[in-house]
């Protein structure tokens, strides 16, 4: 009886032992749970979380194209509000050097025509380096190094032609300067045009063109007009034959009826890429850096191409009307110097082009 009963103590102590090592196991493991259900939690937050708040776009675009390119990436991003001021590429860095004055830049990203303007931003520790991720898909040449700034497209200034008053084509910048275009040219004032002031200061760096080539544009009683916009006008109307201007402007007013060709001359096109970048006070880094990203995604750079432009992104291809860099003859000239002469370049230009 006594061994009985020392035997089923033995039994309860054992069962109550084994009941205590389970629940031991079973609580450790539950923290084992409760810990990677944290982390995935965590992990979750991170990969899902919500880009929102306002974010304020400064651009030299057209206003419909600015316009698409904000639809496009709210479609993405329906959380951001997006605010835009559009203005020509000089007006829009001016409204940033007021900012800046007053202490308060309203600006999260801007998109505006080269990349000298950029680099007078960087110069200024203005711009914030972001390394993005659609980077690897876009020419190396084309962006910047540190990361302040993207190429967004490629566009090229060429000529446009009024077909109805022209027979033949030209197809030399020559055409500007020649006795049959006097009175009758047009240009975008590189006062006001990034794109302008970029292709000033490229063409006097020309053996080729110099400040010679803008004297004999002046003596050809050229009219100076605020922006590319105007040219094509003045174009597409017949009010003037020639035009320094753009080229996917041409491409789409020519494939909308307009009675203008797209002539890329043989001596060779100035190239701007619309760079993009997030200035370095951004109140919203998150939205700045996304929309970076969906404009040169695959998906931004197909929306450009619908809209027109030449695409910046490699494997996807060019609208049609329009050359591709790899087969245009690109004009250049060293972007520092560029730079540093721009605002020389434009007193220059006010003393030999009769405005």
């Amino acid at each position: 009886m006594h061994k009985w009963s020392l035997s089923l103590f033995l039994g309860i102590l054992m069962i109550l032992a084994s009941a205590c090592s389970n629940n031991s196991t079973s609580s450790n493991n539950q923290g084992s749970e409760g810990s990677t259900a944290t982390n995935n939690t965590s992990e979750a937050k991170e990969i899902g979380s919500v880009v929102e708040g306002t974010l304020n776009f400064y651009t030299s675009q057209p206003d419909a194209d600015a316009a698409k390119l904000v639809e496009g990436f709210q479609e993405e991003y329906p959380e951001v509000k997006v605010e835009t001021f559009r203005s020509g590429t000089e007006e829009v860095i001016s409204k940033i050097n007021a900012e800046q004055l007053a202490g308060d830049i309203q600006a999260d990203v801007l998109l505006v025509a080269d990349a000298v303007t950029f680099e007078s931003l960087k110069e200024e520790d203005l711009l914030l380096s972001y390394k993005s991720p659609e980077a690897s898909e876009i020419p190396t040449e084309l962006i910047d190094s540190d990361g302040t700034y993207y190429g967004t497209k490629v566009m090229a200034t060429a000529l446009a032609v009024n077909t109805e008053n022209v027979a033949e084509m030209p197809t030399s910048w020559n055409a500007l300067i020649s006795e049959e275009a006097i009175g009758k040219i047009i240009m975008p004032s590189p006062l006001y045009s990034g794109a302008a002031a970029y292709n000033l200061g490229v063409l006097t760096r020309q053996d080729d063109f110099g400040w010679d080539f803008y004297e004999k544009i002046s003596s050809n009683e050229v009219t100076v007009t605020k922006g590319n916009g105007d040219v094509l006008k003045g174009v597409a109307s017949g009010e003037k034959d020639f035009g320094m201007v753009v080229d996917f402007i041409v491409a789409r007013a020519k494939a909308e009826g307009s009675p203008v060709e797209l002539v890329y001359p043989e001596e060779g096109v100035p190239v701007i890429t619309e760079p993009i970048g997030i200035m370095k006070v951004t109140q919203n880094e998150a939205a700045a850096k996304a929309f970076v990203d969906f404009v040169l995604s695959e998906e931004g750079q197909k929306l450009a191409v619908e809209l027109g432009y030449t695409p910046i992104r490699s494997g996807v291809e060019a609208p049609e009307g329009l050359k591709t860099i790899d087969e245009m003859k690109v004009i250049s000239s060293d972007i520092q110097e560029l730079y540093k002469s721009r605002e020389d370049d434009k007193k220059q230009f006010e003393k030999t082009v009769s405005q």
